[in-house]
């Protein structure tokens, strides 16, 4: 088969919207994307099943409604029921998807938990400009060699989705990280503060592009980045609150202790952060995994404001 003969529109038959996910589209409800990695490889059972319905909850009190995203049974599920939200958590078998993986999980039928690149690409096609997440991907300390840069960013560059998070994941070159999205054109936004967040810690050390506190803000500035047709996501970076973090000192050595046991174990592409996270949960006695429960919550503040604003006339 000619590959030049599918179109856009066929993407769509692989679209699976829950009852609520279609009913809110249908009606104009503002909506926003959760993925489903945190779930299936970010936090352990249950505390990952018990966020995910946590997070949810959070975006509807706030007038808008979650949408998590997976793949099951061959299609690409835009809002999970309870079961499906129990299977990705307890499944040893969900496979972790980004944009390389996402033919393979449909075409197989096998269980797939998006990444933020994934979700990404799953929101657009279903017309969700928001997605919320706990830390986006970046490149890796030690990609000068390794060239271990992570799909998000290369999906920033081309995805036309918003993605809300606690900026990047403290275990990155969070420098490099900003280098590489200024060059592809990805505007970094931050709330509250001037400065990108560093996932477990409020302040990375390095600038965001913009500081836009308010939702209306954000919305203005995404209204017009698109309009202008310049395509692409943005960043907007929600700093974990001061008295949910964790201190950078602290986090900063504990990281550097769990790379040096990747490296020493071999641990290399979409094992490394499940690893690095499970060690420095393992490291801080479970605080870090409160934190991470804490800034994904306030994350889903930030996307479910931000969603309603861009609904708003």
């Amino acid at each position: 088969m000619n590959p030049t003969s599918f179109s856009p529109s066929d993407a769509q038959t692989f679209l699976a919207l829950s009852a609520e996910v279609a009913a809110a589209r249908a009606a104009g409800q503002p909506i926003v994307a959760l993925e489903s990695t945190i779930i299936s490889h970010g936090m352990p059972y249950p505390q990952n099943v018990q966020t995910a319905r946590e997070v949810e909850a959070l975006i509807r009190a706030q007038g808008a409604v979650p949408a998590t995203i997976a793949v099951l049974g061959g299609k690409i599920r835009i809002g999970l029921s309870d079961a499906e939200l129990e299977l990705l958590g307890q499944s040893p078998e969900a496979m972790k998807v980004s944009r390389r993986d996402l033919p393979y999980v449909l075409a197989s039928g096998k269980i797939g938990a998006t990444t933020v690149a994934a979700t990404m690409i799953c929101a657009e096609l279903a017309g969700i400009p928001v997605f919320v997440t706990g830390g986006i991907g970046g490149v890796h300390r030690g990609a000068e060699t390794s060239f271990d840069i992570s799909a998000d960013l290369q999906e920033l560059a081309q995805t036309s989705v918003a993605v809300v998070c606690a900026g990047a994941k403290s275990i990155l070159d969070l420098g490099l990280t900003l280098e590489y999205l200024e060059t592809h054109g990805v505007p970094v936004l931050s709330i509250g503060q001037d400065n990108f967040a560093a996932f477990y810690t409020p302040d990375s050390g390095f600038k965001a592009d913009f500081r836009l506190d308010s939702a209306a803000e954000q919305a203005a500035f995404l209204r017009c980045k698109w309009a202008l047709g310049l395509k692409g996501g943005v960043v907007i970076s929600n700093p974990v609150p001061a008295d949910q973090a964790m201190p950078r000192e602290e986090i900063e050595a504990i990281t550097a202790q769990a790379l040096q046991e990747a490296e020493a174990q071999g641990i290399q592409g979409k094992a490394v952060t499940p690893f690095l996270l499970a060690r420095i949960k393992a490291l801080t006695e479970g605080r870090s995994l409160a934190t991470n429960i804490a800034l994904v919550k306030h994350n889903a503040l930030a996307g479910a404001r931000l969603a309603c604003a861009l609904q708003a006339p």
